[in-house]
């Protein structure tokens, strides 16, 4: 993610560390309590910051952040700072079979029909298979306990992109 490096998240131009933020989540509202309560005071402080602005996101800010997410094993259009993070994080995907690679289309199109929004989880760390294990698993669950689940998987997300960009300051 380009942008200022993380010490100056706290001094930064307001426009630079809104598109940093952006890069990490999607979510407007999210991103002006972190630049609006500057400063932070380094990477703990930012952490505590997005944690707490995070908790008190509202569902339909969630849903939009998620609708910002390219589907589970699909390339990201565009070559911007979130896209560029989602390839990143979804690069094990690529590297699937081919049978994995179509359960996970056949997954997410089953997801999506239940649902109505984007099957995510926190790719980095997670082979395919565990990935698919995750999205079958997770298909059982009822509207509420699956929004809830999917908030958590959006937030672990938003965590390692900004680790990744205090990681910078030092």
């Amino acid at each position: 993610m380009s942008g200022p490096p993380a010490g100056d998240l706290d001094a930064g131009a307001r426009a630079d560390v809104t598109a940093v933020l952006t890069a990490c989540l999607a979510a407007p509202a999210w991103v002006d309590a972190l630049v609006d309560s500057r400063p932070h005071g380094g990477a703990a402080g930012w952490l505590a910051a997005a944690d707490a602005a995070y908790a008190v996101l509202p569902d339909d800010a969630v849903l939009a952040a998620l609708a910002a997410h390219p589907r589970i094993g699909a390339a990201p259009a565009g070559s911007g700072a979130h896209e560029a993070a989602s390839r990143r994080e979804q690069a094990a995907v690529s590297a699937a079979g081919d049978d994995v690679r179509a359960a996970l289309v056949a997954g997410n199109r089953a997801y999506e029909e239940r649902f109505g929004r984007v099957f995510l989880i926190r790719a980095a760390g997670r082979s395919p298979a565990e990935i698919l294990a995750e999205l079958r698993r997770r298909l059982a669950h009822d509207d509420a306990s699956e929004l809830a689940e999917a908030r958590e998987q959006l937030r672990q997300i938003t965590r390692l992109r900004l680790e990744r960009v205090l990681a910078r300051e030092g």
